[in-house]
């Protein structure tokens, strides 16, 4: 069968050209996570260069799937948002974190794959999604994208500690700042003008004038020295489930919590603007969630974390994309990007900065911190979707907002979130409007926080 008989290209009004052209914006617009997810796990003592080889495979792989069996273009990688629970709450210190070591996190990872494939092949997955309140879609996702800006803002050192108020501002005099503050000017410029691949172009150029300032130094560009062992099948999945038994619970809920939303919202989002949905519904929505699911068991046994589907792929829609064939495009793009791994720890290098109150080194990023702020505002965009004249919806995802970068932890603020939510419909007497789950999880994090 000839490759446009395969897609049916024919059938979506496209063109193999177009396909590729999509394919090929695709990547431009989400390459930035090749810098960007070493750069974050490697704060949990995970190797560098093997989980960026880990992240191109089980990217370049899930996307293939996603291109196959549903024919959407529709990319996939690890997801902003997942990376950072991993690092901050599964390996974070307690009581913020779970202290998980890295192994027992991608041991959660895994497991958490392993229910989304069989919630999905039982059809329950997409019953999942449909019970939590929308306003709490929206508060999550708001408030993971302030916590990715605020920890972007750290990597910059735009913000800093401070012993009488948390936080405040960084001193701009400072290269590692004064960096941040370029790059994140010039990745506005190019956002403005819709330059294609603006945060990929941003991270290169903030790498330069890092370069100028001699906070990053040149380290080659290709290498065929493929360097996986690390982190490849290192889960310790005896290890995870020693832990206290809420602490694994937790973990896993949230884990497959964050991946649902993810994945649905930018489905449905991609989906609409390439005109794949009837009647409101998305045809071949099982492939697509069993890709997803498939892509996240694969992750982390590479040694990566929650892979998930990517809103950049809207940027390939917009330039002609319609069908899979985008997907090998953008597919075999993420496993030529692995020639780069010399490139990448140049730009995903941390540059040291001192020492913190413990005489620990504080490491900064000023190359990624710019991406990280940019992303997190996109995903502000949902706040506009809540209902604000009705404050048992509103105020729960405000809360939810909030409490995930305040308290620096994902979970944390899901569960403000879910308890507000249900005791404010109780309260008012509307507790039919709050879905059963709802009220579920509500309980388990109340024990949780009992408990732990």
């Amino acid at each position: 069968m000839r490759i446009s008989g395969f897609f049916q290209l024919a059938a979506h009004g496209t063109t193999i050209r177009r396909e590729v052209l999509g394919g090929i914006t695709t990547f431009l617009a989400m390459s930035y996570i090749i810098f960007v997810q070493p750069g974050v796990l490697a704060q949990a003592g995970m190797d560098f260069r093997a989980v960026m080889y880990a992240t191109c495979l089980a990217a370049a792989l899930a996307t293939f799937l996603m291109g196959l069996l549903a024919n959407y273009p529709v990319a996939l990688a690890p997801g902003m948002g997942e990376n950072f629970f991993f690092v901050y709450t599964l390996c974070g210190a307690a009581p913020l974190g779970f202290s998980l070591t890295w192994q027992q996190a991608l041991a959660a990872v895994l497991v958490a794959g392993i229910f989304f494939i069989l919630l999905t092949l039982s059809g329950i997955r997409s019953k999942i999604i449909d019970s939590i309140p929308s306003s709490l879609k929206c508060g999550i996702a708001a408030g993971i994208g302030l916590f990715i800006t605020l920890i972007g803002l750290e990597y910059g050192n735009l913000v800093v500690s401070s012993p009488a108020t948390l936080v405040r501002l960084g001193d701009f005099r400072q290269p590692v700042a004064l960096v941040s503050v370029l790059g994140l000017l010039v990745m506005i410029v190019l956002l403005a003008y819709r330059v294609r691949g603006a945060i990929l172009l941003g991270i290169l150029a903030t790498t330069a004038v890092a370069a100028g300032f001699g906070l990053v130094h040149y380290r080659g560009v290709f290498s065929a020295d493929f360097h996986l062992a690390p982190t490849f099948w290192k889960f310790d999945l005896r290890g995870l489930f020693g832990v206290h038994p809420a602490t694994l619970a937790t973990a896993i809920f949230v884990l497959l919590y964050l991946a649902l939303f993810d994945t649905v919202g930018t489905l449905v989002g991609v989906g609409q603007q390439a005109g794949l949905l009837r009647e409101g519904k998305l045809p071949r929505s099982g492939q697509a969630l069993f890709s997803d699911a498939v892509g996240t068991t694969m992750g982390a046994a590479l040694g990566t974390s929650t892979v998930t589907c990517y809103i950049e792929s809207a940027a390939g829609v917009s330039d002609g994309a319609r069908t899979g064939l985008a997907n090998m495009v953008t597919g075999l793009l993420l496993l030529a990007a692995m020639l780069f791994s010399p490139l990448a720890s140049m730009i995903g290098g941390g540059v040291a900065v001192g020492n913190d109150a413990a005489g620990n080194p504080l490491v900064r990023y000023p190359t990624l911190a710019p991406a990280l702020i940019v992303v997190g505002a996109m995903m502000l965009k949902v706040v506009r979707e809540l209902e604000w004249e009705d404050p048992t919806e509103y105020l729960p995802a405000f809360l939810t907002l909030v409490a995930i970068p305040l308290t620096f932890s994902i979970a944390s603020g899901i569960a403000f979130g879910f308890i507000s939510y249900a005791v404010g419909k109780l309260a008012t007497g509307r507790w039919r409007e709050c879905p059963v789950l709802t009220y579920v999880f509500a309980a388990l994090f109340v024990v949780q926080f009992l408990v732990l």
